[in-house]
């Protein structure tokens, strides 16, 4: 058991209380939350005083790449198709041991910045493994691509072993999906074929979506930069004239256990249609950004109670990860309330992942992840919320995942217990 207080407890489902504590059971999740005096002290139990600083549940990333850490700086292509082209050349060059390494690292570098719990997406098998060794929580999709109609049953057969075969590694922590990539690597068929298999097999599914123009190109007109790549390679290209969003839901793919990634190029019937299929989002902004794709219709989505989370996408993206960072320039973008914003990180994000009735807020019984942020100087409740969203990765002074310290700042490493 563990007992941490700090000057502020923002427990998200409810107001923030000034002298808070929160204390943990032996098992990981909350046995009680709320003001100091009232939590219980047991005797023998280790108790932390943080003091000056505010205790938040552990942040949720709702997008990442975390076996491609490492590969920050390395890319530099404007043009987006060149761009992926030249992440897969990167990944091709890394072996399976540098993809290990690489996602642990990621995964240490993401509780450095008080996140908890990721959802990931790859191919190497990677950050499964490396949310099992090191006792992490997230959900690993793992990716499948294949543009050619023609390979699309032997690449399914594919996906279903590598499946198979990573979950070893689940857990009651660590959860396994499936993302067929996007519409510019994965054909009609294969989209199909994996969105039937996932809902038989209640997997949750990650798909990158209506990203950039040049993918809607693709799809509305078969013309620009993904259009030139498959006809290089001599692939059909899909019958679509359509959006991606309406692609994607002709071939079953959308529902409410799809996440769809980054939907800066959606008008307000896709964002319709994803609200009508129960699909969720995550919003990745400084991505986004750095891209050149736009900006996503972040208040649009919120208007329509679509779930949201955001994501940091990649380091090759934007680098370092900071997910307050994204959090703050969502804010900026949708014009959002520091309280509303503080929910896209924290409880919404973990909706959005189905994972609400686990994590996300500071409630008895749910798992005992903390992120405790360094407050700049004493702060009242009303100015609360603001100073919160402006903390980045540099003010987490302690990140707790079931209880278990697995980032404490001066430390420079997780925490093994």
């Amino acid at each position: 058991m563990r007992r941490y207080q700090a000057r502020w407890l923002v427990p998200i489902e409810g107001p923030p209380v000034e002298r808070g504590a929160v204390l943990i059971g032996s098992d990981g999740r909350i046995a009680a939350a709320g003001d100091a005096s009232r939590v219980p002290s047991p005797p023998g139990v280790a108790a932390v005083d943080l003091e000056e600083a505010a205790l938040l549940p552990g942040l949720v990333n709702a997008h990442t790449h975390l076996e491609l850490t490492g590969f920050e700086g390395r890319n530099d292509e404007p043009d987006f198709p060149a761009w992926i082209r030249r992440i897969v050349a990167l990944k091709a060059g890394r072996s399976p041991g540098e993809y290990r390494a690489a996602a642990r690292q990621g995964l240490r570098d993401c509780w450095a910045g008080g996140v908890t719990t990721v959802a990931d997406t790859g191919d190497s098998g990677a950050v499964i493994a490396a949310l099992a060794e090191l006792g992490g929580s997230g959900i690993a999709y793992h990716e499948v691509f294949g543009p050619e109609p023609a390979a699309a049953e032997a690449r399914f057969a594919a996906l279903v072993r590598q499946v198979e075969e990573l979950r070893r590694f689940e857990g009651p922590r660590v959860r396994l999906g499936v993302s067929p990539h996007a519409p510019y690597s994965v054909s009609g068929p294969l989209y199909r074929r994996v969105g039937a298999w996932a809902r038989e097999q209640g997997l949750p599914v990650a798909v990158h979506l209506a990203e950039s123009v040049e993918e809607s190109r693709l799809l509305e007109r078969g013309t620009g930069g993904f259009a030139q790549a498959w006809q290089a390679r001599g692939i059909p290209l899909p019958d679509a004239a359509c959006s991606p969003v309406v692609w994607l839901d002709r071939h079953g793919v959308l529902g409410p256990r799809t996440l769809c990634i980054h939907l800066v190029q959606a008008g307000p019937a896709d964002l319709d249609l994803v609200a009508a299929r129960g699909a969720a989002i995550a919003h990745c902004p400084r991505s986004n950004r750095r891209h050149g794709h736009g900006t996503a219709p972040l208040g649009a989505m919120l208007e329509r109670g679509l779930r949201v989370g955001v994501g940091t996408d990649s380091v090759a993206s934007v680098a370092p990860l900071d997910l307050m960072a994204d959090l703050a320039a969502a804010r900026r973008l949708a014009n959002l309330g520091a309280e509303r914003a503080l929910r896209l990180v924290t409880l919404e994000a973990a909706e959005a992942l189905g994972l609400g009735t686990e994590i996300g807020s500071l409630r008895p019984g749910k798992w005992g992840d903390l992120a405790a942020f360094r407050l700049p100087g004493p702060v009242d409740s009303a100015r609360l919320a603001d100073t919160l969203v402006s903390r980045t990765r540099a003010d987490v002074v302690l990140t707790v995942l079931g209880g278990r310290e697995v980032w404490r700042a001066g430390d420079g490493s997780a925490r093994p217990e």
